[in-house]
């Protein structure tokens, strides 16, 4: 990979762990996501749409497809992300959800594309197995005695994890087919994803208005970071695809547990700091094994 795309990766990492720590702190506020999608459609409007003027109007149905259903895969991926931060500890949630995705693309395409896994790509399957037991708890999971109520907090927090990790391998690769074979431009591929899935949001607004309203006055300053930094680091990985590989960029991307496990554990004071980091560290070691 060349370092100019290390460097994005390295800094998309810390800026997505960072809003991700910011989303966390408004509990998984359900109006979270309508909040940070108005903001980007109005922060990132003068690139948006100056690169869309450009390019859009040669777009045939195959590039509003990519573009289409990678805004549904984002507004899923948002809704289940925060669902997790609703129910269990960022410690938890956001490094399976990281872990997940190369995981996932890895075991597809041995079982669907008939690809061999060798004895390197098996050892990091391992090492993010053990890594997610460990953020879990590890042997406190297989003891009686441990506390029901946060057993259940962290396996909520695994399945939520997973379940957002699934849907980060999905958009990956269809935003990765949208910049390297379609030649859609990074942030047009954003922006205008966003656009896409801003009229399906709105209903939440509608039957909450007044809960909209709370949540602007409380989390607004957090949508603004949402709208801001979200797409910056999306957008950084973008680039990062037209000079690399989309199977080193997604696997490199996943630095970001680490930092989200160091900085997360500290601000917001979520308990089994060592046990979660070292997890982390696992995991981000089978990501590198499977990239190699």
């Amino acid at each position: 990979m060349p370092l100019s795309a290390l460097a994005m990766v390295i800094v998309a990492a810390l800026l997505h762990a960072f809003w991700n720590i910011v989303a966390k702190k408004t509990g998984g506020n359900r109006h979270f996501v309508l909040m940070g999608g108005l903001l980007l459609a109005l922060f990132w409007a003068p690139a948006g749409l100056w690169l869309g003027w450009q390019e859009v109007p040669r777009w045939g149905w195959v590039q509003w497809t990519f573009v289409s259903l990678s805004g549904f895969t984002h507004l899923a991926y948002f809704k289940v992300l925060l669902k997790g931060y609703r129910v269990s500890d960022l410690t938890v949630v956001y490094p399976v959800a990281r872990g997940t995705g190369p995981l996932v693309s890895s075991l597809l395409a041995v079982v669907v594309m008939g690809e061999a896994l060798t004895l390197r790509g098996g050892l990091g399957v391992l090492c993010v197995c053990v890594g997610v037991f460990t953020i879990a708890g590890g042997p406190a999971l297989l003891r009686a005695a441990h506390d029901p109520a946060q057993r259940e907090r962290v396996h909520a927090g695994l399945r939520w994890g997973a379940a957002t990790g699934l849907l980060i391998a999905v958009y990956t690769v269809l935003d990765g087919y949208a910049v390297k074979k379609l030649l859609i431009g990074p942030i047009i591929v954003d922006y205008f994803g966003n656009l896409v899935r801003l009229p399906f949001m709105l209903p939440t607004l509608l039957r909450d208005p007044f809960g909209f309203a709370d949540a602007w006055r409380r989390y607004k300053w957090h949508a603004v970071i949402l709208g801001l930094v979200s797409p910056l680091a999306y957008v950084l990985v973008l680039y990062a695809v037209k000079l690399a590989p989309v199977s080193h960029v997604a696997p490199a991307r996943e630095i970001s547990m680490l930092f989200a496990a160091l900085i997360g554990g500290r601000l917001l004071d979520e308990g089994d700091r060592g046990s979660r980091i070292l997890g982390a560290l696992l995991m981000a070691a089978g990501v590198a094994l499977l990239a190699l």
